[in-house]
């Protein structure tokens, strides 16, 4: 039985950060494949190196394993039928690491059901159990548009033409309380060209067929900007969807795999999802890890943001290649 606390538990802060004066944080007992300022990179079982970091340790664990499709990808991934029990252990240490105050944010995309145009429910499957077995809160349903993913199932899509191209890919906030540490004051956006007007030409005081009260202070901006929706938006678009995928060709991190023949990772997300939930979720200073790091795009970010970070993955080329997430750490050769 979960017990509600009656009030948010606060997080207290007990030092000054500056440059890099907090100690690394690092896995006990670990080698790292490589370090920069704020952060390091590990080859291994995320199970296993979860399990060596001390009780209520970090912040935010953001990341996006591998989802469970019918046809294999290279970088590994179970069946429908088996997915739920294969993260349990994943969700367990995630849960046991996590602060009181802290957050666990899960990408993680649908799946059709093989040979008939009808949509897997694993992914619900796996929300339940995180629920209801692990003891998680869903603190909010959020959701990547990517505009980028392929048409598939073809059979479906392209060739019969009896469904559409799917574009959205779950992100769940999950927490250990009711009240994780956050403030959307992190996260506005500029405000819309039509909050604009309205707040020039005022609203009148109504209350609408839903029931919502709309007062004359509805429509009056405050300096600091809107609050965003739980479709996550690019600050460049701010009055669209997230609209990029994940598909960047002359970036650093591609650029620097091409030249050293190096594997560009298949299932990257972009920079601007774990940016969000790490300015939302956390402070400078926090420790923010991601147990399926691929090419640690969540690493890449928290280095910006002066978060401290750990990434693991199973994968050594993945890791190696990570670096060219780190122009200013690491030559292109990965030297």
């Amino acid at each position: 039985m979960k017990k509600s606390p009656t009030k948010p538990p606060v997080q207290q802060q007990n030092f000054a950060f500056e440059g890099c004066d907090l100690p690394p944080f690092r896995v006990p007992g670990a080698s790292e494949a490589y370090e920069t300022t704020f952060g390091a990179a590990y080859v291994g079982d995320s199970v296993a190196l979860m399990r060596a970091i001390p009780t209520g340790s970090v912040d935010l664990v953001v990341t996006s394993p591998p989802y469970a499709l019918h046809f294999k990808k290279s970088y590994g991934n179970v069946s429908k039928s088996e997915y739920v029990e294969w993260f349990k252990p994943f969700a367990a240490e995630v849960f046991r690491i996590l602060s009181d105050a802290g957050s666990f944010v899960l990408n993680i995309g649908g799946s059709w059901n093989q040979g008939q145009p009808t949509r897997s429910l694993y992914q619900y499957k796996l929300l339940i159990a995180l629920v209801e077995e692990i003891n998680f809160f869903l603190a909010q349903e959020c959701y990547w548009y990517n505009p980028a993913k392929m048409p598939v199932p073809a059979e479906w899509v392209t060739v019969r033409r009896v469904r559409v191209k799917d574009s959205v890919e779950h992100v769940w906030w999950l927490s250990k309380t009711p009240h994780p540490k956050a403030s959307n004051l992190k996260v506005l956006k500029p405000y819309s060209p039509d909050m604009i007007r309205l707040n020039a030409r005022g609203v009148r005081e109504t209350v609408r067929p839903s029931g919502h009260v709309i007062r004359s202070s509805w429509d009056k901006m405050k300096a600091e900007g809107a609050i965003p929706s739980n479709v996550i938006e690019d600050e460049c678009a701010p009055d669209d969807m997230l609209k990029f995928g994940n598909n960047a060709a002359n970036d650093p991190y591609t650029m620097g795999c091409k030249e050293a023949g190096l594997t560009i990772h298949p299932a990257r997300f972009p920079s601007a999802l774990p940016e969000f939930f790490i300015k939302m979720l956390t402070d400078e200073g926090d420790v923010v890890i991601d147990p399926f790091a691929g090419s640690n795009t969540t690493g890449a970010v928290a280095e910006r943001l002066r978060r401290r970070w750990l990434a693991f993955d199973l994968a050594d080329e993945y890791i190696v290649a990570s670096k060219f997430r780190f122009p200013e750490h690491f030559a292109l050769n990965g030297k």
